[in-house]
């Protein structure tokens, strides 16, 4: 066995990628709800996705309250649940596994190889998480908000090949290149790999911080099977 280890990415990688346009709808629908300008929402929003990957906010309430804080403006208990419902809607709807992800991670468990996660997300995501296919197949999972570190720091990816027991040499990290993942997953010594969907345009995709990637590609789930070997 070439490798014992297999640790993915979870939005837009075992989830279908969300577009530009959900996202942005999102935004406005948020905005709407919470009668704040809209600019000023957006570059706040923005700026505190660290703090809601980090586990900061322990929910998008509290990261809604904070913006009409730095606002100076009332807080609205019946707007903030609102623009919340808006926001939990979105990752529920972006919750959908890809048509092949369940069949590749049972045939990998099923030939004796571990399977880890490490994701960037906030608290809701991980309630998102438990309604899925996917726990009882992942041997670990890291999330950002839980440990408060996030990719590419290096600490994140040494955590999950801790609790999977493998060297980072005998791990693949699959990723759609958010958040300069690969970059990270190769300096924490693993193999990583770039999930590419020929069908998907990268143009109208949302993701954050997507890297330029000279690596390995495959161009479905199904080629982890492959590449394992």
């Amino acid at each position: 066995m070439k490798y014992k280890a297999v640790i993915f990415d979870l939005f837009d990688t075992l989830f279908y990628p969300v577009s530009l346009q959900e996202y942005q709808r999102m935004l406005t629908e948020m905005t709407a709800a919470l009668s704040i300008n809209p600019d000023t929402f957006r570059r706040l929003w923005s700026e505190t996705a660290d703090s809601r990957m980090k586990g900061t906010f322990r929910s998008y309430r509290e990261n809604i309250e904070y913006i009409y804080r730095q606002i100076g403006a009332t807080i609205d208990e019946t707007r903030i649940l609102l623009a919340t419902k808006t926001r939990l809607a979105m990752v529920r709807n972006a919750a959908v596994p890809r048509s092949d992800a369940v069949a590749v991670l049972s045939r990998l468990k099923s030939e004796g190889y571990k399977i880890g996660l490490i994701s960037n997300c906030s608290h809701e995501a991980i309630e998102v998480w438990d309604t899925t296919p996917f726990p009882m197949l992942f041997d670990t999972t890291v999330f950002s908000c839980l440990v408060g570190i996030t990719k590419p720091d290096p600490r994140i990816y040494q955590l999950a090949l801790q609790q999977l027991y493998v060297e980072p040499r005998n791990c693949i990290y699959i990723g759609d290149g958010s958040d300069q993942e690969l970059t990270g997953a190769r300096q924490a010594g693993m193999q990583a790999v770039l999930l590419q969907i020929p069908s998907e345009n990268k143009s109208n995709l949302y993701r954050i911080n997507s890297e330029d990637w000279y690596g390995p590609v495959i161009t479905s789930l199904n080629q982890v099977l492959d590449f394992v070997k």
